[in-house]
């Protein structure tokens, strides 16, 4: 880490350039994926058809899942780039560029450049949070806005100087995240600083002004849209929105249950090598100068309140605990500098254990492609009664063999670590695991994710892209998909009768219909809807149309 004698726009600009270098090729190389990115993308698409950019909406309804900040950036990319993945993707691309010039900036600021740089290497060098930022979910924005208010509320702490514009700035952040996916920002921001104050016994100084700034900073930013939606005569839209909110917390969502220790294997697995090398620094007696201290503090704060959360939270989703990605990295960080300035040097398993997931890692990509050349002798083995699953299952993804050459990217930077011996040269090895960490995700992105998807949704895409230029009904039937919609390029229709299945089905259509299924509801819906026609049938998806009486 020499960068003592470049200047620091020089520095800057070297970590924009490669942030965007990892993160913005190959954005659009594969589709979309169902149900979130596709949501999402197709909610920007929405708007832009109907005019209306003050409504979510999908399927030309109001949607009360998630506020419009996300939404409207992905508008804003999708009249630059059209409609797209690349576009439905390139604002996580910006979110990772500015992320880690925000870690670059505050950990240099906190400590020293090599810190900084560190905190740059653990969170672009690990898999989840390098994999969010070629994603079109809203997570990264939402999180990034959590993380700035979450520091700006430290510097309120710590320093005497600039408190109005610190909490006035932790407002500003706050409130741009629940724009972006709801009020849980403000209860993680809320619980956070409630756990800080506990931990001081209260022995803080807030005034009263302060506070009130504060909120008034939240409902005008935050907000807004929300009294706009009132003001407009959308209550509805927001009492949905609310209780959805509730739902989510009380009752596990389809598909998407879990055992309570879920979000701990996630971020173990997901954030490697960051985590294993955050653990000795989550567990660190905190120490440094008082604004070290504080923002040390309010990250393991961070930390444990969103694990826990959403450990006790019945719906498991792996990004519900995606905000721990800042603090793990940061942990990270902190140990790479410390084992740097001779301050800690770590246990020789720990070493190991993260030299043996590494290859573990590598081993399982090697692997993957010469998988399906033995799927055959490996479903004679298991007993699968889905006729869905086994159609996938033998989906043609078109492995070359040479997708496996990513592991050695990940092996060398493995071998590294291992060889490195010495305390002085740990720091070297350390670093070469991450960023060759870091250049195999990017790799089994561009090589593994195109094949993975032809198991899933691909045929499906491909046929509702293949028909977007019809003046057609499309719809699927028994299971749910936003893909028809932004694939088939659905348009808004003044029939009341299409949003209806049985109309579609056997009403007087004006015209035609086409109609996607899976293979295990094939029987079902062509005996009991003779008018259907079948057209084909390929990886688990039967595609049928019916035509104008």
């Amino acid at each position: 880490m020499k960068t003592k004698n470049l200047p620091d726009i020089i520095v800057y600009f070297v970590i924009a350039l490669t942030a965007a270098l990892l993160f913005i090729p190959f954005l659009g190389g594969v589709h979309l994926f169902d149900w979130d990115e596709i949501n999402f993308a197709e909610s920007a698409r929405e708007m832009i058809v109907s005019g209306d950019y003050m409504t979510v909406q999908v399927d030309y309804m109001p949607f009360w899942e998630k506020p419009p900040l996300f939404i409207w950036m992905q508008v804003l990319s999708i009249k630059i780039f059209g409609v797209n993945e690349f576009a439905a993707r390139f604002p996580n691309a910006v979110c990772g560029i500015i992320t880690l010039l925000i870690l670059y900036s505050i950990g240099r600021k906190n400590y020293d450049r090599a810190f900084g740089l560190f905190w740059v290497l653990t969170y672009a060098g690990s898999l989840l949070p390098f994999l969010y930022f070629k994603s079109g979910i809203i997570d990264p924005w939402f999180n990034l806005f959590i993380f700035l208010g979450i520091f700006k509320i430290t510097l309120y702490f710590a320093l005497e100087k600039g408190k109005l514009l610190n909490i006035s700035l932790a407002a500003l952040f706050i409130g741009l995240a629940i724009l972006t996916k709801g009020p849980v920002a403000l209860l993680i921001f809320l619980l956070t600083v409630l756990i800080y104050c506990l931990l001081q016994k209260f022995r803080i100084h807030v005034k009263i002004k302060d506070i009130l700034l504060f909120t008034a900073i939240i409902i005008v930013t935050g907000g807004f849209w929300f009294l706009l939606q009132i003001i407009r005569g959308n209550f509805s839209v927001i009492v949905d929105f609310i209780e959805y909110q509730v739902h989510l917390f009380q009752s596990r969502g389809a598909g998407h249950g879990g055992f309570p220790l879920y979000h701990v294997i996630v971020l173990m697995v997901g954030v490697f090598p960051a985590s294993l090398l955050a653990v000795p620094g989550l567990f660190h007696k905190t120490k440094g100068n008082k604004q070290q201290i504080t923002f040390t503090v309010f990250m393991k704060i961070l930390f444990w309140t969103v694990l826990i959360l959403f450990s006790i939270v019945k719906t498991k989703i792996v990004h519900y605990s995606s905000l721990c990605y800042f603090p793990l990295t940061y942990f990270a960080a902190l140990i790479l500098h410390n084992i740097s300035c001779g301050h800690y040097k770590p246990k020789k398993i720990l070493i190991l254990l993260m030299a043996g997931m590494a290859m573990l890692y590598a081993l399982t990509v090697a692997v993957l492609p010469f998988i399906d050349n033995y799927k055959s002798v490996l479903l004679d083995r298991f007993i699968i009664d889905d006729p869905f699953v086994l159609a996938s299952i033998n989906a043609d993804a078109g492995w070359k063999g040479f997708e496996g050459t990513a592991a050695i990217v990940l092996v060398i930077g493995t071998i590294l670590l291992i060889t490195s011996g010495r305390e002085s040269r740990l720091i070297k090895g350390l670093s070469a695991l991450f960023v060759s960490f870091c250049l195999f995700t990017l790799l089994c992105i561009i090589f593994f994710t195109p094949r993975i998807e032809r198991y899933s949704q691909h045929a499906a895409i491909e046929f509702f892209k293949s028909v977007s230029h019809e003046d057609a009904y499309v719809e699927t039937l028994g299971y749910k998909s936003y893909a028809h919609l932004f694939y088939a390029q659905k348009k808004p229709s003044s029939n009341p009768g299409a949003r209806s299945k049985d109309w579609l089905l056997t009403g007087n259509i004006d015209k035609k219909v086409y109609l996607s299924m899976k293979t295990d509801k094939k029987d079902h819906y062509l005996s009991q809807f003779p008018e259907l026609k079948f057209l084909y049938e390929k990886n688990g998806f039967v595609f049928c149309i019916r035509e104008i009486p």
